[in-house]
């Protein structure tokens, strides 16, 4: 292959959907990736609602063996509890792995040209290269990670904020204790708990203290550690930066930026891969209409509930009390649970949460 319209750099679940929709939309596609399928990460593992019509729209849907449903969220700290369930279609647990091997099978059926183990030394222009070898191509999307090398030779590394986080990933052997994606919250970060398959759970654990690892941070969840520490662990434990990153610009010239590379949010709010899945819809109909400046307003567009979620989420992060009034309130106001979790969906807009927001504010002044 000396051409193709799009070149992908970066095989990765958000570098398949880029490849998929611009696929679909008529477009000759090549992936390029160092690495081979299944391409594993630490991940929450958990896809919420308002991503999966995204990527059902690249042609990926599961068996029941593969993934396992989840109908809502519950926060727990300090022996409190708040609990919602999602107000349309639920959620779904599913193995990383599982995830990319199923977008990489669609990618080849399509004739999607994937070069695995084929690391990407450069661009220049409208040309990629492959260590000596150059392969022509109209467009170049990058999906290489939040440490993307594609961000940095097309001059868009400039962003306007930059938080950091430490995440573990680790699987237990375990029946599902419960149909909600829980997160459980502590002075010292996160607990992040995703059932995938009916005998398995995800577990990510956050911190922002670098020294800690997985054990140390499960420790100081008491009711998971005791739930969790005689199950069989059935992964090797993964662990990655959560960043917080939002791009002044997320294209230039041909070369436009997709997933993690073109941005972040905290893995707090469970939206990674969903949002990426929209981007990449997003940007395969500016790839058709040949101009990638609506892409900027769209990638904004589509971040902006993402980040305000995080932000409000992050807010409980290392307040012990902070938490404890917040579950208090929420325990006394249900409702307002419920239209942070639709928000958080996207099933309602930032608007509908004036009341609620309001009621909320009250309640912590009071409790």
């Amino acid at each position: 292959m000396n051409s193709t319209d799009v070149f992908v750099i970066g095989g990765g679940p958000a570098g398949l959907a880029a490849a998929l929709a611009a696929r679909q939309q008529g477009f000759r596609v090549a992936v390029a990736d160092g690495s081979e399928p299944p391409i594993d990460k630490a991940c929450g593992e958990g896809l919420m609602p308002d991503g999966l019509p995204a990527l059902e729209q690249l042609g990926i849907s599961f068996r029941p063996d593969e993934c396992h449903p989840f109908q809502g969220v519950r926060f727990l700290a300090s022996g409190l509890s708040a609990d919602a369930k999602f107000p349309s279609r639920c959620g779904l647990g599913v193995r990383r792995a599982t995830l990319h091997r199923l977008m990489s099978d669609r990618a080849a059926s399509l004739g999607i040209d994937l070069l695995w183990r084929t690391p990407v030394t450069g661009i220049s222009g409208e040309e990629v290269w492959l260590g000596n070898r150059k392969v022509a191509a109209k467009w170049i999307i990058g999906a290489d990670g939040a440490n993307s090398r594609v961000r940095r030779w097309a001059h868009l590394d400039t962003c306007t904020r930059n938080d950091f986080r430490y995440a573990f990933r680790r699987h237990y052997r375990v029946a599902p204790w419960t149909d909600r994606m829980e997160l459980h919250w502590c002075e010292h970060g996160q607990a992040y708990v995703a059932h995938v398959t009916d005998d398995q759970v995800c577990v990510g654990l956050i911190s922002r203290n670098p020294q800690m690892r997985a054990d140390d941070v499960l420790r100081k969840f008491p009711e998971l550690h005791a739930r969790l520490k005689d199950v069989e662990i059935v992964s090797t434990e993964r662990g990655a930066l959560s960043v917080t990153r939002k791009l002044k610009r997320v294209y230039r010239g041909n070369v436009a930026l997709i997933g993690d590379a073109s941005g972040t949010v905290d893995v707090i709010t469970g939206e990674g891969l969903g949002l990426s899945f929209h981007q990449a819809l997003a940007l395969a109909e500016c790839l058709k209409s040949g101009n990638l400046a609506p892409y900027q307003a769209k990638h904004q567009r589509l971040a902006l509930r993402p980040l305000l979620m995080a932000r409000l989420m992050l807010t409980l992060d290392g307040r012990p009390k902070l938490q404890r009034r917040t579950l208090q309130v929420f325990g006394r106001h249900p409702d307002v649970f419920r239209t942070l979790l639709a928000l958080h969906v996207g099933s309602i807009s930032p608007l509908n949460l004036a009341v609620d927001g309001l009621t909320l504010g009250w309640g912590l002044l009071t409790a």
